[in-house]
């Protein structure tokens, strides 16, 4: 079974829709967390980001990317 990609972001962030298009369209199953909706997911993305609250923060197959950059 394939590993989901983590997707932290803001719904109203350009670039967490664009990391979540961009995964969804290379046949990744992506798990997306709204960090605004729940502060406990925020404390989890902020783990991953050793403290950065820049969005989106991608977990795909262990490496933390922060940010996107429109690759998938």
């Amino acid at each position: 079974m394939e590993e989901k990609v983590l997707i932290f972001g803001k719904n109203t962030c350009p670039f967490t829709t664009a990391a979540r298009e961009a995964y969804l369209k290379n046949g990744r199953i992506v798990e997306y967390i709204d960090v605004l909706s729940d502060a406990d997911k925020l404390d989890t993305m902020l783990k991953y980001s050793d403290g950065k609250r820049k969005v989106p923060i991608v977990v795909d197959r262990g490496e933390v990317t922060i940010g996107f950059n429109g690759k998938a």
